[in-house]
């Protein structure tokens, strides 16, 4: 699809890019071809597609970079008056940061733990000469009250690890702006965010842009963000462009069966449910009595210093999928880890079908361990990168079940079948595998110890939307073929009301409302979930704006 060009000059100008990858013997391997686009000054361009698709390849060649063991092949890239491809390691130096600045996806791994912000922030400018520490200092300050942070004169005298995740996205924004860049790139910066910090980053990023007329390029796989900050959108599909036209174009009416099947992943259907709430009436197969928990060393009374958790009642029957969700430090991992044992609560009690169940997962025999298993958040750091997934699976099938030889080699290839996975993994590490497939691994591996309840913790928040998407699916048709009970903790709210039979709200570690699936549309009484609710992005242009109005009107 062509979108008609500006008459004027473009800031970015991309033609023919191809970007390849080099193996062992000599060969490349396209990572994207044929791209071509071109973005006004002002404007903001998403690229959008699932993982592997070439969007933050993209993203760097503009910087030109390419991973290790890559290069750029061809093609010509112009930004901001630059010829990109041709600039010598010196003078790209000099191109990043002044011409064209990087905002990640975590903000967490970007800043220096040992360094207070404010040097972390102006040390770009310092560098490079190109303002004195105390105008560098100015800026940076002036930068904070624009990006609506608290307390701008003083934050940046605060460590990384002393402010919040959505303050630290905003302060890293204020660190790529400070140079006065022609060209922002902006990595998945708002992923890892609960919904109510990323509607004010949002908000934050989208005035920044607008008042200071910055081009930028948005990587995203979140497509109702995308809808509120892009002008364009650009959708790649195995390195290559599977359409590119105006938000409005591709939002409303998408012409290729792929964009048209990213927008259908993205709207999230509720999935049907294989539990009945008459089941109810029996004894529930969890229960969390006054249970608190928390971190730290504990006083005499047992409590530990930071006290996260307080009077959680809970029950969770056979079957059934409860949704955990609120805001980042609400509590909801903490209970999470708390019913697997691996935070032993200091105060209350958990039942496993009537009988009472050790906190601590060490005082568990490995019958009551195997009925209860977890599904970490990040498959990349659960599956241990040395192993083979062979090595992976075969653990708890051992552990748990004895098996060995013939027999256990049957039953991976039942784990395999179970999450939809080729039996070719098998004898593949982690590291070769693709999100979605390491988290089908990180399934099949909770799966292998025939567990009763999964606990499953943001397990689709590192996916795109179409491999989230059957991620979901496969959790859904898992309860229905196993019976299996699913406690679903996330703050993709479409997530939760797609898989969930009851949601269990949280904030400040203690539980506010809980309500069936099918009452989520009602108005709550519970203000907190209201604000919830609101801040969840809708996939048409205009809901952020109307998401202001409301909170003015208020």
């Amino acid at each position: 699809m062509n979108v008609t060009p500006h008459s004027a000059r473009p800031v970015i100008a991309v033609e023919n890019l191809r970007v390849v990858a080099h193996t062992d013997s000599g060969s490349e391997i396209d990572l994207v071809s044929d791209i071509r686009f071109t973005v006004q000054k002002g404007e903001v361009l998403a690229l959008i597609g699932e993982s592997g698709s070439g969007k933050t390849t993209i993203a760097m060649a503009l910087m030109g970079y390419a991973r290790q063991g890559c290069s750029i092949a061809g093609g010509t890239i112009h930004v901001a008056g630059t010829d990109v491809h041709h600039l010598s390691a010196a003078q790209l130096r000099e191109f990043r940061g002044n011409k064209v600045a990087y905002i990640a996806q975590s903000a967490a791994a970007s800043f220096n733990p040992g360094m207070k912000i404010i040097d972390q922030v102006i040390e770009p400018v310092v560098i490079h000469g190109t303002m004195t520490r105390k105008e560098a200092k100015a800026k940076a300050l002036a930068l904070f009250r624009e990006l609506a942070l608290p307390d701008p004169d003083h934050i940046g005298d605060r460590y990384p690890h002393q402010v919040s995740g959505g303050q630290l996205q905003r302060l890293m924004t204020a660190m790529a702006l400070i140079g006065d860049p022609d060209v922002v790139i902006l990595d998945e910066p708002t992923t890892a965010l609960d919904v109510t910090t990323q509607v004010e980053v949002l908000k934050a990023f989208r005035r920044v842009v607008a008042q200071r007329g910055v081009t930028a390029i948005y990587v995203s796989h979140d497509l109702a963000v995308v809808a509120q900050m892009a002008d364009r959108i650009l959708v790649l599909l195995r390195g290559r462009i599977a359409e590119y036209g105006t938000t409005e174009q591709l939002i409303g009416a998408p012409q290729e069966p792929y964009t048209q099947q990213l927008m259908d992943a993205a709207r999230q259907a509720p999935r049907p449910s294989s539990w009945l709430r008459a089941d109810s009436e029996m004894q529930p197969l969890l229960e969390v009595r006054d249970l608190s928990a928390g971190y730290g060393p504990r006083d005499s009374s047992g409590q530990p210093k930071n006290l996260i958790l307080a009077d959680i009642n809970l029950q969770l029957w056979k079957g059934q999928s409860i949704g955990i969700i609120g805001e980042s430090g609400s509590g909801k991992t903490t209970l999470a880890h708390a019913i697997a044992g691996l935070n032993a609560p200091c105060h209350g009690h958990l039942l496993f079908n009537g009988h009472y169940i050790a906190g601590d997962m060490h005082k568990r025999p490995d019958n009551e361990l195997r009925r209860i298993q977890y599904v970490f958040q990040m498959a990349d750091t659960a599956l241990n990168p040395a192993h083979s997934v062979e090595r992976i699976l075969s653990r708890p099938l051992a552990l748990f079940h004895g098996l060995s030889g013939a027999a256990r080699q049957q039953r991976l290839y039942q784990l395999l079948d179970l999450v939809r996975l080729p039996r070719a993994v098998l004898d593949r590490r982690p590291w070769a595998l693709s999100g979605g497939q390491k988290q089908r691994v990180n399934l099949a591996r909770a799966l292998a110890a025939e567990p009763d309840i999964i606990l499953c913790d943001e397990v689709t928040s590192a996916l795109d939307t179409v491999v989230a998407s059957a991620v979901l699916d496969l959790i859904n048709e898992l309860r229905r073929e196993l019976g299996l009970s699913v406690i679903f903790i996330s703050h993709d709210m479409h997530a939760v009301r797609a898989v969930c039979d009851d949601i269990v709200v949280m904030k400040s570690g203690r539980i506010v409302t809980h309500l069936p699936r099918e009452d989520y549309d009602k108005p709550s009484t519970e203000l907190y979930f209201e604000r919830l609710k609101r801040a969840v992005p809708e996939l048409r242009q205009g809901w952020l704006d109307e998401h202001e109005e409301v909170l003015k009107a208020e």
